[in-house]
């Protein structure tokens, strides 16, 4: 394995190389925290995504979804919270200018009071509202004054009575959404760990105050667990409370799960005791009614939340940096590859003709590749020699590659080469659907 140190140059490297990630606007010279996903990187987003959505939503009889808007009426906000409270401070630097979030410059827990790129003297602290503004409307003077949406679960509450109307949903049921947020960082850093345009996915749990203990302590282990499924290190995560000094006034606790990262120990999803405060503040501002009546027993009260919510794109980083190989060979070379979940890799095996030239072989190969990709995402790799095929299926985590030779025309077998171990089986190229099935469950 590299350095951790220089693990995220690697990733970063890695992800232009393959197609994975790539700067958003680069041909124009970049712009911070924005990036897009290349070819083999939106497959694989989309897996993980589906992967989340199937297991909090599909699977689940409590659990209903919605896919909200990414700019909501201007009020959302500010019975939220967020035009008064969404503030980060900030310091510049008067040598190099560089700007830093206050909260951020510490060194073993002790506020820097130094710029930590230059030395230089750093500002005095100035408060900034991380909200993107926008503008509903076409005629000057007449536009009105809204925001990019700062966190998914908005969306969530303001369903909350159509949900309740229109579905068959019973306390405790909850609402999901995967969907994009926007925060006008000041320095988003390392790639995207933190960036300006994200992708959030959100459960909001709705459960009678006296259940609020158990569903709590409930989707803490259910989310922990769910991510360490996905670990190969699951050393590599863990628990932190946040401390009262932390706690919004609503909030009687709150977790972070957390990951140990190349520069320390950092939230991945945060579990939330949001109470009723959230559609309690939007029934105030909206002067719309949003408690809840039991059916059975006719009581009406305002449900109260236990909210899970984690970064999309922050997940597919921290397994890039967990699943990220390096392999000293016997011939002195270095082979990488990402030992990634199958269920997140682009393509679950490549069929590879072991020659290009040769008809038959192509042929044969062409219909087994037409057979696998009616079931599954399969790549197609006839060009080079085999060991440059195995080295990019490796880097962008292709679990198992397929190879049709010259003995797969005498006897139908083909052979299955494993990412991992670069162990190799002969299968008879009618069993490979099934045995693929099996690996992939």
């Amino acid at each position: 394995m590299p350095k951790q140190i220089d693990l995220v140059k690697k990733i970063v490297s890695l992800c232009k190389r393959r197609g994975i990630i790539f700067q958003n606007s680069e041909i124009y010279g970049g712009i911070g925290g924005f990036y897009d996903y290349g070819p083999i990187g939106s497959i694989m987003k989309y897996n993980l995504k589906n992967l989340w959505w199937n297991d909090n939503v599909i699977k689940r009889k409590d659990i209903v979804g919605i896919d909200g808007t990414i700019i909501t009426h201007p009020q959302v906000w500010h019975a939220s919270g967020h035009v008064k409270n969404f503030y980060d401070e900030l310091a510049e630097c008067k040598s190099c200018h560089k700007r830093f979030r206050t909260d951020l410059l510490k060194s073993d827990n002790k506020q820097i009071s130094k710029c930590p790129e230059c030395n230089g003297q750093l500002t005095k602290k100035r408060k900034y509202n991380t909200l993107f503004e926008t503008h509903v409307g076409v005629i000057e003077g007449e536009k009105t004054l809204t925001y990019l949406r700062g966190e998914a679960c908005q969306n969530i509450y303001l369903n909350f009575k159509n949900i309740v109307d229109s579905s068959r949903v019973k306390i405790p049921f909850g609402i999901a959404q995967i969907g994009k947020a926007f925060r006008n960082e000041v320095n988003p850093k390392n790639f995207i760990f933190r960036s300006r345009e994200f992708e959030q996915w959100d459960i909001q749990y709705f459960v009678h105050p006296t259940e609020m203990d158990k569903w709590y302590e409930y989707w803490k282990e259910k989310r922990m667990n769910w991510y360490k499924s996905l670990l190969n290190n699951k050393d590599n995560i863990h628990f932190r409370q946040h401390t009262k000094d932390e706690l919004a006034f609503y909030v009687k606790k709150a977790f972070d799960i957390e990951y140990n990262t190349p520069w320390g120990w950092a939230e991945w999803e945060g579990i939330h005791w949001r109470a009723d405060y959230d559609l309690t503040q939007h029934s105030k501002f909206s002067k719309k009614d949003l408690s809840y009546t039991d059916p059975v027993t006719k009581e009406k009260y305002i449900p109260w939340i236990t909210e899970t919510s984690g970064g999309v794109d922050r997940t597919f980083f921290y397994l890039l940096l967990d699943a990220y190989q390096e392999e000293k060979l016997e011939n002195g070379n270095t082979r990488t590859y990402l030992k990634i979940d199958p269920r997140i890799a682009a393509y679950k095996i490549c069929v590879i003709p072991l020659a290009s030239n040769k008809p038959k072989l192509i042929k044969k190969a062409e219909k087994i590749y037409k057979e696998l990709s009616q079931q599954y995402s399969i790549d197609w790799d006839d060009s080079s020699n085999i060991g440059k095929k195995y080295r990019r299926q490796d880097e962008i985590g292709t679990p198992w590659c397929l190879v049709v030779d010259y003995q797969s025309l005498e006897d139908d077998t083909v052979t299955i080469r494993d990412r991992n171990t670069m162990s190799q089986i002969r299968l008879k190229s009618n069993e490979v659907s099934s045995w693929l099935s099996q690996k992939l469950n």
